[in-house]
């Protein structure tokens, strides 16, 4: 069974415009920091899987490119507002069984709590697995390659297409779903970490620099992302 992370981008932002380019700061690693996308694409391959995939619209992947290949990521392209179709592309270019599914705008991602609900998925054959409870922006989701091609087939509302999961989600009947509360020790409903605004991105810079005191390894788990939120939280007004 070939489990890939399939991570969606684009550029056309209109909250706040090309923000997978924006930087954030570095953390023991780069003096002038790296682009949001560089940032999410790091932080997901620390969750074990057998293929990383970038999946974007035509426009954006010579943008993405260089810093694709630096993460080893592959691209893969299909369309800008289908999102449930480019998805689908990448599962049939790369013969994917399992898709761990991320979103650009996270780059706080839990690895060990995305790691953990892929095996849950796996060892109950769930069409469908996401945790409740994390922190916005930390989470993926775990998802059957079949359950999203039957999707593609089935689902007919934008919304549907535009999100890919919500047909799934939407249809209890016709899916096995999985989505029980996070573990405790990652449970933080009320904190966001995903970047949307000029407020988010802030914020976000702020908690990069708290993080930047721990290992490479340690930055990636959800105990060490919520400390570093709330310090950072702290530190406003």
């Amino acid at each position: 069974m070939l489990t890939a992370v399939v991570l969606q981008a684009r550029l056309d932002s209109t909250r706040l415009p090309n923000k997978a380019m924006l930087a954030l700061p570095p953390a023991q690693d780069r003096a002038d920091g790296e682009p949001i996308i560089f940032r999410v694409m790091d932080a997901l391959t620390r969750i074990p899987c057998d293929r990383y995939v970038l999946a974007c619209p035509p426009d954006c992947a010579a943008a993405f490119a260089p810093f694709a290949e630096r993460a080893g990521f592959e691209i893969c392209t299909g369309p800008k507002e289908d999102v449930l179709s480019r998805y689908c592309n990448a599962i049939r270019v790369y013969s994917i069984d399992r898709v761990i599914r991320a979103t650009g705008d996270n780059p706080f991602v839990f690895a060990d709590a995305a790691s953990a609900i892929n095996r849950e998925a796996r060892s109950l054959n769930a069409d469908y697995a996401g945790y409740a409870g994390l922190p916005y922006g930390a989470g993926v989701e775990s998802i059957a390659a079949e359950a999203l091609l039957r999707a593609e087939r089935e689902a007919a509302a934008q919304p549907e297409r535009e999100h890919v999961c919500p047909y799934l989600y939407n249809h209890p009947a016709r899916f096995r779903l999985h989505r029980p509360l996070a573990p405790l020790i990652w449970q933080a409903p009320d904190m966001r970490l995903t970047i949307d605004t000029q407020e988010d991105y802030d914020r976000a810079q702020d908690v990069y620099r708290a993080l930047s005191c721990a290992g490479p390894d340690q930055r990636f788990t959800g105990i060490r992302i919520i400390a570093a939120h709330r310090t950072a939280h702290n530190r406003g007004p």
